[in-house]
């Protein structure tokens, strides 16, 4: 079992003792995912990113994840597969000999 199974089945099993499945449709998942980003972002706002509190940090990036792996099991998608996938996509747009120290858009390069 991956380590990835593992969280989704932690995250599966929490929800269902809970009995909470029934607010868990994709929308409110991929709404819970942005909402906690915009937890996340919060943290840094008006603060140098040194100055933003680790274990805040932390919690939130696991709440954002959390909902993510959720979504995922929606659609009954790997999240190793999807990632993995899109990182190799992602190289196609922006070769290293193109991008290698730009932040400029694959569209741009």
């Amino acid at each position: 079992m991956s380590d990835f199974s593992q969280i989704t089945e932690a995250l599966i099993k929490f929800r269902n003792e809970r009995d909470w499945e029934q607010f868990h449709n994709p929308k409110d998942l991929a709404l819970a995912v942005n909402v906690e980003a915009g937890e996340l972002l919060e943290l840094f706002l008006w603060k140098n990113a040194g100055e933003a509190n680790p274990e805040k940090i932390k919690e939130e990036l696991a709440d954002v994840f959390a909902y993510a792996f959720l979504l995922a099991d929606k659609y009954n998608l790997d999240v190793k597969d999807i990632v993995l996938e899109k990182v190799r996509k992602n190289g196609e747009k922006y070769p290293v000999e193109k991008a290698k120290g730009t932040a400029k858009k694959y569209n741009e390069l």
